[in-house]
């Protein structure tokens, strides 16, 4: 399992329109997403960040392919960026 984060940038301009488009999209999976945003915005530009902990290593793929299904692309200012995340191993 992994732990996924994805980012990007957003006109400030286009968030109210973009907000309800990725809680659609974040709905339409069986794992418990979050939604975020930095606190401030620089040229007009939020950061928002979706996080998805907990799912396979297919889950990316499917999260891209609905993403560029649902139109995310004119909202957006670039690209989505994805990290993943792994746990630590525990200790012995």
């Amino acid at each position: 399992m992994i732990d996924l984060y994805v980012y990007y940038k957003v006109r400030e301009a286009d968030a109210a329109a973009l907000a309800p488009r990725v809680r659609a999209l974040q709905a339409g999976f069986a794992v418990p997403a979050q939604l975020k945003r930095r606190p401030d915005v620089r040229d007009g530009l939020q950061t928002w960040m979706e996080v998805y902990p907990g799912v396979d290593d297919a889950f990316p793929a499917r999260l891209d392919a609905a993403a560029r299904s649902a139109g995310f692309a004119g909202l957006i200012e670039g690209p989505r960026r994805a990290e993943i995340f792994t746990d630590l191993p525990t200790c012995a």
